[in-house]
């Protein structure tokens, strides 16, 4: 049995031995084999192309009235009729009655005020018919020496003929008042709001309501000193006006839209933004059209309008943002990245305007990559069929 044993044991080391050697050799030979190669990223892109590119501005503001006028009577009585044309929201023209006040008083005031005038218009004609008879007196007497003012009775006349004056005054002022009970609209426009009640009475400078001219609407728009440097605005009284458009703030799926005008601009800037201040108008906003939704007192809007056009610049969409200030360029040869600075001219929502420190013909990136050093190689993308194409492409994507 020790015989057995002694022979046994180198046997199982040799078999140990061997089944070693077999299991290295295989992980070394399976270490050895190529690994593959790891996938280039793929961006799609767009062409660094110079081109003219139209600056839009955008603002915000709230509707206001051309005018707003707190109705109020220049005197008291009681109110016995007020218009339909007098209620909040309804139309009226200028001129129009909208309330009424009782004008019993009034009339009565009328009346005296031509009585007096009627006495005073007789003392008148009596006094002239005296001073003329003085003078036949006096000629008849055969006096040669001129009268005095006191013969011709003239202070008696001045002071008849004043008398009249008064009592046409006087007349005048009572027809006025009496017409005033009447309560007339400043303007065509529109209620606001009616504070008044038939059958109260008022005192003169009484509150009635508020109304608003309806011929035109304004809107205070506010541009920053980066975006005055894009546009001329009117200044004076010949400059020309410049279109605006306005589209609802409250309701962004609302397609209406409202056309308008910069009509003038503030002359101060204010002092705690430094922003400059313009007026658009808008005529006729408050009218419905067909199919057309009116503006509103108070509505905000948001204003559009057209700038100058930049010329000869790279128009760089901002998704193309990579870190603040930085965008990924595509050498269109070797297809390898670089990132640059940029320092725009013009930016907004949408793009970056850059003039200066960009290779013409090159690639800009717009799909996002983990980072990636420059240098790193890319396969570019074709958006139209969003297949891969091979890194050794030496020739720029086709519409990129």
């Amino acid at each position: 049995m020790a015989i057995v044993l002694r022979l046994l044991f180198p046997l199982l080391l040799l078999g140990g031995g061997y089944w070693s050697y077999t299991q290295l050799s295989v992980k070394k030979e399976e270490e050895a084999r190529p690994r593959p190669a790891r996938k280039k990223p793929a961006t799609e892109v767009i062409t660094l192309q110079r081109e003219d590119y139209r600056v839009i501005l955008k603002s915000q503001g709230v509707v206001q009235p051309h005018n707003q006028t707190s109705l109020t009577s220049r005197v008291g009585g009681r109110v016995i009729a007020i218009s339909p044309l007098f209620e909040s929201g309804a139309f009226f023209q200028q001129g129009e009655v909208l309330l009424e006040l009782d004008p019993t008083d009034f009339l009565a005031d009328l009346s005296t005020a031509e009585a007096r005038l009627a006495r005073a218009q007789a003392t008148l004609a009596q006094e002239e018919a005296r001073a003329e008879q003085a003078r036949l007196d006096w000629e008849d007497l055969g006096y040669t020496t001129e009268p005095t003012d006191l013969v011709l009775r003239k202070p008696q006349l001045k002071q008849a003929r004043a008398d009249v004056k008064a009592a046409t005054a006087s007349l005048t002022d009572a027809q006025r008042r009496l017409e005033r009970t009447k309560i007339r609209a400043p303007y065509a426009g529109r209620v606001r709001e009616r504070v008044i009640g038939l059958g109260q009475s008022i005192t003169p400078n009484s509150r009635l309501g508020e109304v608003f001219s309806t011929d035109f609407a304004e809107i205070r728009l506010s541009l920053s000193p980066r975006e005055l440097q894009h546009v001329t605005l009117p200044n004076g009284p010949g400059d020309p006006n410049i279109p605006v458009t306005l589209i609802d703030a409250l309701n962004a799926e609302n397609p209406q839209h409202w056309q308008g005008e910069i009509v003038r601009t503030e002359g101060a800037l204010d002092e705690r933004s430094r922003k400059l201040f313009i007026i658009a108008r808008v005529d006729d906003p408050f009218i419905t059209q067909a199919g057309e939704a009116p503006l509103r007192i108070g509505q905000p809007v948001r204003a559009i309008l057209k700038g100058h056009e930049i010329k000869d610049v790279f128009v760089i969409p901002r998704k193309s943002e990579r870190q603040p200030g930085e965008i990924v360029l595509v050498d269109p040869k070797t297809l390898k990245i670089e990132r640059r600075e940029i320092t725009p001219v013009w930016s907004d929502e949408e793009y970056y305007l850059v003039r200066d420190g960009l290779p013409e013909g090159w690639f800009v990136a717009t799909s996002r990559m983990n980072a990636k050093p420059n240098g790193a190689q890319v396969t570019i993308i074709d958006s139209s069929s969003e297949a891969p194409k091979a890194a050794q492409t030496p020739n720029p994507v086709p519409g990129a």
